[in-house]
């Protein structure tokens, strides 16, 4: 059997609280995400997801337990400024404000900064310069300055400057919670292609549960551990469970949830607007309460 793209193995971490005494955030937590996933990571504030992403970058170190990335173990006490470079060409990361990402004032200059602290050559940075702006959407935006484009389009480009890099996983710490409807949306699209299109392993730090429904797995954080791990449609069969750890579920989950209590048996996941409005639609058109 291959082995998991990401082992997480019982691993730790505190941030110093008052008094030096050390407040704990993630807490003997084990997880594996296979080569080519898109898993959605759901916690209330302070249940440590974002902390989480933080420890597979190496911004963070566990204080106890291991990581494997790509079947290296990046805790190991031997890891050096080099392997930590490395491994950030392996796993990007795209964090919540684009505008802490962009360091160039044209666009096509700010895709080629990763690249080019890579010491890629000019010829292959020009081809992933144009490939990451065509991936995202933001071509004809490549001689723009920046600051000027919508925070959607800003989040495109900061993930093109990723894309740039050839990494096998890209982290979005809660990479549209600054956007408006539109902006999540772009990104969201972008995201999907990231995966189904290219390939790329995506983990995705979201609080919006349309987000996490688009995902082929979501995890639970609740207190630093896993609560929950499983598809969409698994994880918000637990209304009263993510409620109980101060999370919503889709309203199209909720919905179907309701008639289903109601005694309408409805077979079939729900985890998006289409796909409930389907199932409403084939009982609506049955024969008796059980279609």
């Amino acid at each position: 059997m291959d082995l998991p793209f990401i082992k997480v193995e019982n691993i730790s971490y505190s941030y110093k609280g008052d008094g030096g005494v050390g407040v704990p955030v993630i807490k003997e937590l084990s997880l594996e995400i296979r080569e080519g996933e898109f898993v959605a990571v759901l916690g209330h504030n302070g249940s440590g997801k974002s902390t989480l992403a933080k420890l597979l970058n190496m911004i963070f170190s566990p204080q106890s337990g291991k990581i494997y990335i790509d079947g290296k173990d990046i805790t190991a006490p031997d890891m050096t400024d080099d392997d930590v470079f490395a491994l950030r060409k392996t796993v990007g990361m795209v964090f919540q404000n684009p505008d802490n990402q962009l360091v160039a004032t044209i666009v096509e200059d700010d895709v080629a900064f990763g690249p080019e602290n890579l010491s890629v050559p000019s010829e292959e940075i020009r081809k992933r310069v144009d490939e990451a702006l065509r991936a995202v959407g933001m071509t004809k935006y490549a001689h723009h300055e920046p600051h000027r484009l919508s925070g959607g389009q800003k989040q495109r480009v900061a993930i093109a400057g990723i894309i740039a890099m050839l990494p096998k996983c890209i982290i979005f710490d809660e990479s549209t919670a600054m956007l408006d409807p539109i902006g999540r949306r772009e990104v969201m699209q972008t995201i999907k292609m990231l995966n189904e299109k290219m390939g790329i392993t995506v983990i995705m730090i979201t609080h919006y549960m349309d987000e996490a429904a688009m995902a082929g797995r979501i995890v639970v954080l609740d207190e630093g551990r896993i609560a929950l791990d499983g598809k969409p449609s698994e994880v918000f069969e637990r209304e009263e469970l993510l409620r109980s750890m101060g999370l919503d579920v889709p309203q199209c989950a909720a919905i179907i949830h309701r008639l289903r209590e109601a005694g309408v048996a409805l077979k079939g996941d729900c985890t998006t607007p289409e796909k409930c409005a389907e199932l409403i639609g084939r009982a609506l058109g049955g024969e008796g309460r059980d279609v």
